[in-house]
């Protein structure tokens, strides 16, 4: 198995020597992000909170002019180890006063349900943007399935289509194109994905580490670790493909576990 960072024909960016691979929720969702942002003008991108830095090393090699912003201390270090052979592919540590109106693009992915006051940063968001750049983002979606997975990762919510729509329109964005993912595969790994996570909240609990979950949880794979030599296996990637057939056809439907939406700056 390769353990360096190295381009998987499916999976896109993986680095098992810095303790990162591709989850399948990742994996589905990432295929929806590229079909969303492969027929686009190529241009200046910003990635909010890009954990690992996958993605944005990802984009940088289809022809984006990539900037990140990950302001969790560990997970920016891997993903400024992950990304040391993009040239000019930066990963700043907090929000510069030169991004007003500079990105073609903002993308944020499984970021604003980790903010509580989310619509101040959809409004920040929005004002990173040039006049007629759009925002392009991801959340759990469904508040009914709230589980100990998102105690696990800090969210402060999931979200209903009604109130994203709220929080984008209220912040300046028009939406436009909206769709679900994830379903069925997703649906069916959640429940396994929150017996994981309770063990490893009441092992942090009894440990008193207390450190914020937010910072880890895009950087957490310990199980998918150990699961990856079988999903990366001619038969586990053969399995993620149909599943990412089968989120598309689905797309349009409530059905999937998640939401992804490009909204433009009004």
């Amino acid at each position: 198995m390769n353990r360096r960072t190295h381009d998987h024909e499916y999976f896109g960016t993986v680095s098992i020597e810095n303790g990162w691979v591709p989850a399948p929720g990742y994996v589905l969702r990432r295929q929806r992000i590229l079909a969303t942002l492969e027929p686009l003008l190529r241009g200046s991108l910003l990635e909010v909170g890009c954990g690992a830095g996958a993605l944005v090393r990802d984009l940088h090699a289809m022809g984006f002019s990539c900037t990140a912003l990950e302001m969790g201390g560990e997970a920016r270090e891997i993903a400024r180890r992950i990304c040391a052979d993009r040239p000019g592919l930066q990963i700043h540590s907090e929000p510069r006063p030169d991004w007003t109106g500079r990105f073609d693009y903002v993308l944020a992915f499984e970021v604003l349900e980790h903010i509580e006051d989310d619509r101040a940063a959809a409004e920040q968001w929005r004002s990173w943007l040039k006049p007629d750049g759009k925002l392009i983002l991801s959340v759990p979606a469904h508040p009914e399935r709230w589980n100990v997975s998102d105690v696990w990762a800090g969210h402060f919510r999931r979200y209903t289509r009604a109130s994203l729509h709220a929080v984008l329109e209220s912040a300046g964005l028009a939406v436009g194109h909206f769709e679900t993912y994830g379903f069925p595969l997703i649906n069916l790994i959640e429940p396994v994905r929150a017996l994981h996570h309770g063990r490893r909240l009441r092992e942090r609990s009894k440990a008193g580490d207390m450190r914020e979950a937010s910072a880890h949880s895009g950087i957490d794979r310990t199980l998918e670790t150990r699961l990856y030599p079988l999903q990366s296996s001619r038969v586990g990637v053969g399995i993620l493909k149909l599943c990412a057939r089968l989120q598309e056809i689905f797309r349009n439907r409530e059905l999937g576990t998640g939401y992804l939406i490009t909204a433009s700056r009004r």
